[in-house]
């Protein structure tokens, strides 16, 4: 996972330039110096790239011995990750494990370079590549020298360090440790420690010791998050002919702290684990690309990964692959105990003022019959599912976090800002690291199943795919039984899967075997499967994909239908009602063979990149 961490003197890369930050302006802008040549720019901090590029580890392609191993070794060394510094806590850590020093160092700079608790389940066995050699004098002689001439208000430079230690080996007559290591021990300390020991402990307060309230009085961004569904009042149209269709479900995330929207996930898909998943994916990545997606200018400054989501005690949520990717991300996922309905008293009020709001759309159901009334809701429908998922990321980013809100005074990006950034009244929490990789985040967050790899590929709900990454796995097995291998796929387009290869342990797209189908959304599929059952017909790959090339055919034939209908209309100056057909059946059939629809429902996110 490539984060890029937000701070003074953190290197990052500009235009494939090596730079370093030199100054935080806002929550969203920052001041770089490039390395070779200070020349200095002010930049959006989605113009940057993490200087640091890591490997993505997917948890799901780890065996759960592993995992249980990351998780024991993260225990381990949670109390450090805040008081890096603290050589009494780190010694007398490993003593109480039976662990060495450099074993914890180890261990901290695997968690660091990823984030993620499964970096902790280590690599293959490389023959001591990447393990301590140092003696315990050397350890010994570089813990002293950072503690006595780096971490020390004087102010030493790490180059002052490493002349410090080399001269103290000189006199002990023991090799030196190499430069590099010694950075790499420097790196290891935490920000808060180096800033409390340099600059002092009022600086190191100021910027790292946000007040933790309890979870009514959550006092600084993204320390507590409500997620919730809903079921919106509204019935929207299908993307083929725009006839109405059915209501969608709306899944939420709301910071507590400033009631910020820090997430959304749409789709006609019921709660469950993929929903609640990608709901908190969208709430961790930068909101630039989502944004420009639908053509919205607007300032939405939420991302990075929170510390604790309160939900309530749905099944949905109690889903072991939540559970494991919140535990690898070291998200504290807390369930609503029962008979606290405050608990989820924040969220429900969101979700209220989102259904005021959509009750004045076309389409609306209202909340009750008796509001309905007389009005007609699948005939005055218009949107579709794309188009409301863009009047709620305008709603929410224009309005909702624009006005002041009753609870906090404040409007909730004000709130926002000064709990990130801090200002006279407000210890700043400081900006959380963005995760640029959008595509493994998603993939991190959603169910996966499995398939054994057959000469055609793979099968799923009836339909084929293949890739040549796959051949290597025809029929593979071992001694006991069939291997299967780990898919992914998103809902909204299922014409390609994600296949995580095992050996290089990254996801390659697997499109459909027969490239001319079009693509699906998981809830089209399920319609036309549905009405194949009624009907009595036999459910395959071609019936399903005929069904689908006949829905093209009559959206088109619709489309065309009321062009003519209206180029006559303004023709004769006459209200028509008679319809236009089809010139001839060869017109029909070449508008059946070129149609390609939902192609705004492709995720660019999802694009393998070679």
């Amino acid at each position: 996972m490539d984060r890029i961490f937000i701070s003074t003197g953190e290197k990052v890369f500009y235009n494939d330039k090596e730079c370093i930050i030199i100054k935080i302006l806002n929550i969203s802008t920052v001041t770089i110096e490039e390395v070779q040549t200070n020349i200095i720019h002010t930049v959006r901090l989605d113009e940057l790239k993490p200087f640091y590029p890591n490997q993505t580890i997917y948890l799901e392609s780890l065996p759960e011995k592993d995992w249980e191993r990351a998780k024991s070794r993260y225990e381990v060394i949670s109390p450090i990750l805040s008081n890096r510094g603290n050589l009494d806590l780190i010694t007398k850590t490993a003593k109480e494990n039976n662990i060495s020093v450099p074993t914890i160092y180890r261990w901290l700079k695997l968690f660091d370079e990823t984030g993620l608790v499964s970096s902790l389940a280590g690599g293959k066995k490389t023959g001591g590549i990447g393990k301590s050699r140092l003696t315990k004098n050397q350890e010994e002689i570089i813990s002293n020298k950072i503690n006595t001439v780096y971490l020390n208000q004087s102010r030493k430079s790490i180059t002052k360090l490493i002349r410090e230690i080399q001269l103290e080996c000189d006199n002990l007559k023991i090799t030196c440790p190499h430069p590099n290591t010694i950075r790499s021990r420097v790196k290891a300390l935490s920000d808060e420690e180096k800033i409390r020991k340099r600059l002092g402990i009022k600086e190191a307060r100021y910027k790292f010791e946000p007040l933790k309230g309890h979870y009514e009085d959550a006092q600084y961004p993204l320390s507590i998050i409500q997620i919730d569904h809903t079921l919106l009042d509204i019935t929207l149209v299908d993307g083929l002919d725009r006839r109405p269709y059915k209501r969608p479900w709306l899944t939420v995330a709301l910071d507590v702290y400033s009631r910020m929207v820090v997430g959304i996930y749409l789709s006609f898909e019921s709660p469950g684990a993929l929903g609640t998943g990608m709901c908190v994916a969208n709430s961790i990545l930068p909101k630039e690309m989502w944004l420009a997606k639908h053509n919205i200018t607007a300032d939405w400054p939420c991302w990075g990964i929170m510390d604790t989501i309160h939900v309530d005690n749905a099944k949905e949520f109690h889903g072991n692959m939540l559970k494991k990717a919140c535990q690898n991300y070291g998200i504290t996922l807390q369930y609503r105990p029962v008979a606290t309905p405050h608990w989820g008293g924040h969220i429900e009020r969101l979700m209220g003022t989102f259904a005021r709001e959509i009750h004045n759309l076309p389409g609306t159901t209202f909340s009750s019959v008796a509001e309905r009334k007389q009005y007609e809701s699948e005939k005055n429908s218009s949107f579709t599912l794309d188009e409301l998922e863009k009047w709620l990321l305008v709603f929410i980013t224009k309005i909702y976090h624009q006005r002041k809100h009753s609870s906090i005074g404040v409007s909730p990006i004000e709130k926002y800002k000064n709990g990130i950034l801090g200002n006279n009244d407000v210890l700043g929490r400081g900006i959380s690291p963005r995760i640029n990789d959008h595509r493994s985040t998603k993939l991190d967050f959603m169910p996966y199943f499995e398939r054994s790899v057959q000469e055609y590929g793979i099968v799923i709900d009836h339909i084929y795919y293949y890739a040549d990454v796959l051949r290597q796995y025809i029929h593979s097995s071992n001694k006991k039984e069939i291997n299967k291998y780990i898919f992914k796929r998103d809902p909204r387009d299922i014409s390609v899967v994600y296949f995580l290869e095992p050996k290089s342990n990254t996801y390659y797209d697997i499109p459909y075997r027969n490239s001319s189908y079009p693509p699906l959304s998981i809830w089209e599929y399920r319609d036309i499967v549905r009405d194949l059952k009624d009907s009595s017909e036999q459910v395959t790959e071609e019936k399903i994909f005929e069904a689908y090339r006949e829905l093209n055919y009559l959206e088109i034939k619709n489309r065309k239908r009321t062009i003519k209908t209206r180029n006559i209309r303004k023709d004769d100056s006459l209200v028509r009602t008679d319809v236009v057909s089809f010139e001839s059946e060869d017109e029909e059939k070449d508008i059946i063979e070129t149609i390609l629809p939902f192609e705004d429902l492709d995720d660019e996110t999802f694009i393998r990149k070679n």
